[in-house]
């Protein structure tokens, strides 16, 4: 079968694999397509973390049609039991013929392991297929599972002359309402939306998902907040949600803790740095909670911190056809920046496209590389 054969079924299997985005952890989203004389007899993809994997979805709906068929699987098939029995033996019992992979797992616990019991199967294998793509889709996994800290989307707007809110700290709206709906649809696919306390004291925003017709699920809501300032009856403490609010504080005091928890939010004490919550300790805690994608929302002093200490994985900035002018002194990232052009921060798998009436630019600090 041609390359671009290979690169047409494959580029099915991610499309299937998208439909998990979000849902998944502590999983990685997981397409597969079967393949019998170049028709597809089966495909699937993992929904979430307890049910069965991708290759299981199309093997159930491939039937008697997977003897002898060929698979595309953006992800290694597991070896090992966990919550659920390995792909790869029900790939050998279902006898399909060929398995084509995007890359290999990076979880220790696989790393080869199912390639290598379907080749001993007699079951031919082909890793690499559309590899930057399928390593791109799991980049939050591959992330997390290898350094315990949740991939970091930092989310911003702006203005043609690079300004994030007016003189006055007005920020309302910056970014048109296609922008403002593309949001929330990143939303409802991270694990948890972080803010600083500065903007709770500012904007009292919900940090929930709000779309069209009550669609969409609420992320665990995540403030830092070195000296506990957030007032108990903020809003994002008086609505109703079923995700929980959490105040990462290096404060011990008790009557604040107790007005805040008494509010519902969950206070978690973390080690500090320079006086402050350590970023690098309120990371590894998300990461132990499953947080795989965490999305930044503000404000520009925390994603300063955040991008100093390498914990920023990718920019989505919107960029509005407005200009505010003057000398406002809200941009992207505060404090000294480079001294040097050549010490700039490059990223990498940029993409740009329309929102309504602003300009999205996406792209990658950290880009995941296929091992």
């Amino acid at each position: 079968m041609s390359d671009l054969k290979h690169s047409h079924f494959m580029q099915r299997a991610l499309a299937l694999a998208r439909q998990g985005e979000g849902r998944t952890a502590p999983n990685p989203p997981v397409g597969a397509v079967i393949v019998n004389s170049g028709s597809v007899v089966g495909e699937g993809f993992h929904p979430q973390a307890g049910e069965p994997h991708a290759e299981i979805f199309a093997l159930n709906q491939a039937g008697d049609k997977a003897r002898g068929a060929e698979i595309y699987v953006t992800l290694e098939p597991c070896s090992h039991h966990g919550k659920t029995p390995p792909c790869a033996d029900a790939l050998i019992a279902a006898g399909v013929k060929s398995v084509y992979i995007g890359m290999m797992d990076p979880n220790p616990l696989v790393a080869g392991g199912g390639i290598e019991k379907l080749e001993k199967a007699g079951i031919k294998v082909q890793a690499g297929i559309l590899a930057a793509e399928c390593c791109r889709l799991i980049a939050p996994f591959k992330l997390h599972i290898t350094t315990g800290r949740p991939f970091t989307i930092y989310k911003t707007a702006m203005t043609l002359d690079g300004n994030t809110a007016t003189s006055t700290g007005d920020s309302q709206w910056v970014s048109g309402e296609e922008s403002r709906l593309q949001v929330h649809q990143l939303r409802d696919r991270v694990e948890a939306i972080m803010i600083g306390v500065g903007t709770v004291l500012h904007d009292d925003p919900l940090l929930n998902t709000r779309l069209p017709e009550g669609r969409g699920r609420d992320p665990l809501r995540v403030v830092v907040d070195s000296q506990l300032r957030t007032p108990p009856d903020c809003r994002m403490l008086k609505q109703q949600s079923a995700a929980k609010t959490l105040i990462a504080t290096i404060s011990t005091d008790q009557d604040k803790i107790s007005l805040l928890r008494a509010a519902g939010a969950e206070v978690v004490i973390l080690p500090a740095a320079a006086e402050r919550v350590s970023l690098a300790a309120l990371w590894q805690e998300l990461g132990a909670r499953d947080v795989q994608r965490l999305l930044l929302e503000g404000g520009a002093s925390l994603a300063g911190a955040a991008l100093a200490e390498g914990l920023i994985d990718r920019l989505m900035l919107f960029v509005a056809p407005k200009i505010l002018g003057g000398s406002s002194p809200f941009g992207l990232f505060p404090g000294a920046g480079c001294a040097m052009m050549t010490e700039a921060i490059k990223l990498a798998d940029v993409s740009y496209k329309s929102s309504g009436e602003d300009l999205l630019i996406t792209g990658d600090f950290n880009p995941c590389l296929p091992d």
